[in-house]
């Protein structure tokens, strides 16, 4: 069943609500992971097949979480913190596919090419950054992500990038499942679906992550 955008704002609403009062009423979850002491930032595809909108699969709605970035980014690079990025590889006929992809087909939209998984200039990573293709949701499912972050000692993650209820939660999650501190920098993730953004962040806040804004991730940088 379908609703309008009122509708379903409406009833996500009503669902965040009675989520947070049935944990609040037994006193589970919702509590806070905290910041460590040697972060990185992790950049979630942000690549132009998600960005911009002459493809089939990007949206506008990345627009501010993509600035947003630039600013954590240049604050990052100040500190010497690691910053990781993940993208898609090009497979124009791969035969290969994990999950439903972006680069469906549609005579309306720019063919799925190279440049579509490119990192967006506007945070586009310098040549000491990591850039990892990978093949699943998750940027550490089937990469080398964990070993390198445990290498630089990391045990905290700063993860911005899309979307929020796939790639972001899969990965917030896995870094969870690797004992690191998942923070989601709110400002700084995005979703096609206003809906599946907020209830996504609502829900992993919870149980897997911290959801922190941009200025209180700002601030924790700027003081290391």
């Amino acid at each position: 069943m379908y609703h309008t955008d009122e509708q379903a704002q409406a009833l996500m609403a009503e669902a965040i609500d009675q989520m947070n009062q049935y944990y609040v009423d037994r006193g589970i979850f919702q509590g806070k992971f905290g910041y460590g002491t040697r972060p990185a930032v992790i950049v979630v595809d942000f690549a132009l097949g998600w960005t911009d909108e002459s493809y089939a699969g990007g949206t506008a709605r990345l627009d501010s979480p993509v600035e947003n970035t630039a600013r954590l980014i240049a604050v990052a690079r100040q500190k010497d913190i690691p910053i990781v990025y993940t993208t898609s590889p090009f497979r124009p006929e791969g035969a290969d596919q994990p999950f439903k992809s972006a680069a469906d087909e549609s005579s309306k939209y720019r063919e799925w090419d190279a440049r579509a998984v490119e990192i967006d200039d506007r945070v586009a990573p310098s040549a000491s950054d990591l850039v990892i293709e990978k093949e699943n949701a998750s940027a550490f499912f089937g990469t080398h992500l964990i070993g390198y972050l445990t290498q630089l000692k990391v045990d905290t993650v700063l993860i911005t990038g899309c979307s929020t209820s796939a790639c972001i939660r899969a990965t917030a999650t896995d870094a969870k499942s690797y004992r690191l501190k998942p923070v989601i920098v709110s400002d700084c993730v995005g979703d096609r679906s206003a809906a599946a953004h907020i209830f996504t962040l609502a829900d992993i806040q919870a149980r897997f992550a911290d959801v922190v804004s941009l200025d209180d991730s700002l601030e924790y940088v700027e003081s290391l």
